[in-house]
C-alpha cells in the first residue's frame, strides 16, 4: 500500500483546509485510515481516524467539532476536512492506513503499517 498526502499551506487563523490522502495497491474501503500530526519539539499525536468497511470515525478532543474526517472510495482516497483553523493546529500531518485495526488500535501510531510522506500546515497571521 502507497499513500501519498497532499492538501497542506499556509491558512491564517480561522481558516480552512482539505488535506486528501490518495490510497495506490489496495481497495481504501478494505483499510482502516488516519491521521496524525506533529509539531517541532512535539511527539506525533493522533488526529482523527475512520475505520475500514464502514462509516465509524474517531476524533482527538483537540479537533472535535472543527475537523471532518472522511473517504471516497470510488477515488481510493481519505479527505481531513480542517475548519476554524488555530495558530496550535500547525503540524506536519501524516495519513497513515492498515488493513487490520481493532477500535481500541486507532489512536495508536505505532499499530499502523503504512504511512505517507506527510504535509505541512502553517496556521499564521
Amino acid at each position: 500500500v502507497q499513500l501519498q498526502a497532499s492538501g497542506g499551506g499556509l491558512v491564517q487563523p480561522g481558516g480552512s483546509l482539505r488535506l486528501s490522502c490518495a490510497a495506490s495497491g489496495r481497495r481504501s474501503s478494505s483499510l482502516s485510515m488516519g491521521w496524525f500530526r506533529q509539531a517541532p519539539g512535539k511527539e506525533r499525536e493522533f488526529v482523527a481516524a475512520i475505520k475500514s468497511y464502514g462509516s465509524s470515525t474517531y476524533y482527538a478532543d483537540s479537533v472535535k467539532g472543527r475537523y471532518t474526517i472522511a473517504r471516497d472510495n470510488a477515488k481510493n482516497t481519505m479527505y481531513l476536512q480542517m475548519n476554524s483553523l488555530k495558530p496550535e493546529d500547525t503540524a506536519v500531518y501524516y495519513c497513515a492506513a492498515d488493513p487490520a485495526l481493532i477500535t481500541s488500535s486507532l489512536f495508536n501510531a505505532d499499530r499502523y503499517g503504512y504511512w505517507g510522506q506527510g504535509t505541512l500546515v502553517t496556521v499564521s497571521s
